[in-house]
């Protein structure tokens, strides 16, 4: 029985994205996960699998809280003494990356976006792809969500190992499986994100604004975690009908039962959209970015529709062309995106791709 360790910087995201890698561990191996508590805790514990909480601060870079986590990271893996070590997310794979490569411990990273302040020229740039050489140096694997991560990351020399692209984080088909379409007495959409600028929430509320007054039968769902920023003004639309705010949902699925279109209008520097993926698999038609991490979900006018980024006439445009469809053209955008999904998204095949990387590690 080999020992994997699962890092992570949150215990929800895990849940969400790795649920079904980490059951196929737990049947035969000693799994421990590390990760801030955002929940999910004692599912994972009923599965089998130690779980250890680490506070971290997900986006500062006080050098003295990253030199803390380094060395919490280096404590807990002494401790543990693990065969190998799966790390998610920046930070984790970052300063577990350096961990493990200083103490020999093989280990596996999964870049799942590689963050505003790397996208972004300049010195914060050079200070990231410093630290991503060194916590990727010695990784047995890099596994890449999207091309353009893989070609960023190689072109500027940070990988000196072995790395190779699969599909996100993939879907779960079983669980999320074709919804019936709803009747098209209404039209409803469906922005499902945290609410900040980057997902392109300014560019959804533009447009729920123009097609709510030209198209009385739509309606504009929101789903997602707000902070202060968006807080009145979500507050203010929602009170007067131009959206309809849930706050964060824990049932997507009834979500998607009811909506006609998932838009996603990020520009956001995702690794593969797990929003768009799972509305695929329900049968939804997407609308959204031509960027990384979105663009290769969807096929401009087959399962949805490509808009440019932070344009929102863009957007106004592509949802009326939306709603000239046929209800039965509607329907079949979706089913081409639940056969995309199926083709190329299935979770199996991350699953896999990380079962064989533990199985490598066993046999060193």
């Amino acid at each position: 029985m080999s020992r994997v360790m699962v890092i992570s910087n949150v215990s929800g995201g895990l849940f969400s994205f790795r649920r079904e890698l980490i059951e196929r561990l737990a049947k035969t191996e000693q799994v421990t996960i590390l990760a801030s508590d955002t929940g999910h805790i004692e599912d994972f514990r009923a599965m089998g699998c130690e779980v250890l909480i680490v506070a971290m601060d997900r986006h500062g870079m006080n050098p003295l809280v990253e030199r803390k986590l380094l060395t919490g990271y280096k404590r807990i893996l002494r401790e543990k003494k693990p065969d190998i070590v799966l790390t998610y997310t920046i930070k984790p794979n970052i300063y577990a990356g350096m961990a493990c490569a200083s103490m020999g411990i093989p280990y596996v990273a999964n870049i799942t976006g590689l963050g505003i302040a790397v996208e972004k020229p300049g010195v914060m740039q050079k200070v990231m792809l410093r630290l991503y050489r060194h916590g990727l140096r010695k990784a047995q694997k890099v596994f890449f969500q999207n091309k353009a991560n893989m070609e960023f990351l190689t072109g500027k020399h940070v990988i000196k190992g072995p790395y190779q692209l699969i599909p996100g984080s993939g879907v779960n088909l079983e669980r999320y499986q074709v919804l019936p379409y709803p009747p098209d007495e209404t039209v409803e959409f469906v922005f499902i994100a945290r609410i900040i600028r980057e997902k392109g929430i300014d560019q959804y509320l533009d447009a729920a604004r123009c097609i709510r007054a030209k198209y009385p039968n739509t309606r504009f769902h929101i789903c997602g975690r707000c902070g202060d920023d968006y807080r009145q003004t979500l507050s203010e639309l929602n009170d007067n009908g131009t959206v309809i705010y849930h706050g964060l949902v824990g049932d997507i699925a009834a979500i998607h039962r009811q909506c006609a279109c998932t838009v996603h209008p990020s520009y956001y520097p995702e690794g593969m959209s797990n929003v768009l993926l799972e509305a695929c698999a329900c049968g939804r038609p997407i609308i959204t970015t031509d960027r990384p991490g979105c663009g290769e979900i969807v096929d401009d006018g087959v399962n949805g529709y490509v808009v440019r980024q932070k344009d929102s006439k863009d957007l106004i445009e592509k949802i009326e062309r939306f709603l000239a469809l046929p209800a039965e053209k509607r329907r079949e955008m979706g089913l081409a995106g639940r056969a995309k999904a199926e083709r190329e998204f299935d979770r199996r095949i991350v699953v896999d791709a990380y079962l064989d990387e533990v199985r490598k590690a066993a046999k060193q």
